[in-house]
Formats: C-alpha cells, sequence, structure tokens
C-alpha cells in the first residue's frame, strides 16, 4: 500500500463522473435491449405481416440493437471500474474523451472541445489515485 498512498481515496470529480456514466450506460443498456427484442418480434413475428423487408428490418434491428447492448455493458464496466479506480478504466475514459475532442473539433463545437479538454486535464491530474 506505502507504493500506490492515493489508492483508496476516491476524488469526487472521479466519482461523479463514474455515476453520470453509470446513468448513461444504464440507459444505452436499456435501450439495447428495447431494440433488440422489438426487432426480433419484427423477425420473428411480424415478419409475414411487412413481407420480406420485415424479416431484413428485424436482422438489422437486431444486430443494432444487440451492438447496442454491448456498448451499454461496456460503458457500465468502465463506471464500475472508475468507481474502483482501475486504471483501465482511466486509460479508456481519456481515449474515449481523445475520440470525443476530435469529434468535437471536427464539428468545430468549440465549447465542447473546452468541456473535454478540461475533463481530459483532471483526469491526469488525478491519475495517482488509480492502480
Amino acid at each position: 500500500m506505502a507504493a500506490y498512498p492515493n489508492v483508496g481515496r476516491l476524488p469526487l470529480g472521479v466519482a461523479i463522473l463514474a455515476i453520470l456514466i453509470g446513468i448513461f450506460g444504464f440507459f444505452i443498456l436499456l435501450a439495447g435491449v428495447v431494440i433488440l427484442a422489438l426487432s426480433l418480434g419484427v423477425a420473428l413475428g411480424g415478419a409475414g405481416s411487412l413481407g420480406g423487408a420485415g424479416a431484413v428490418f428485424g436482422l438489422t434491428g437486431a444486430i443494432a440493437g444487440l451492438i447496442t447492448l454491448i456498448i451499454g455493458i461496456v460503458i457500465l464496466a468502465v463506471a464500475f471500474g472508475l468507481w474502483n479506480q482501475e486504471l483501465w478504466a482511466l486509460v479508456l475514459a481519456i481515449l474515449v474523451l481523445l475520440f470525443y475532442a476530435a469529434v468535437e473539433f471536427a464539428s468545430q463545437s468549440f465549447l465542447g472541445i473546452v468541456i473535454v479538454v478540461l475533463l481530459l486535464v483532471y483526469l491526469v491530474a488525478v491519475h495517482r489515485h488509480f492502480d
């Protein structure tokens, strides 16, 4: 424990980020379940009423629902990892913020860039709390 004296003391900003990311991840997970259920319903039960297009839409929707479900699980895992001060969660959060910064830059949303940069600076500043 002497090598990591700050581990175990969750910074307030990280706690807030973990909670917000967790809430977001829950809604993404819920959306994935709903999309998957509705799409499978169309593919299995509603294909006859919609013709051939219903089966294709249902399968495509089911794949989209499954992908959304997996993304929701990953987001929840990152929230859990940040809450438990896992280094992999911090690295993943920083990588996502860097990607988001590029998107904000491409869309010329300078307020978004400022927010992302502030979050990046904060996460780098508290990196000693993670192991």
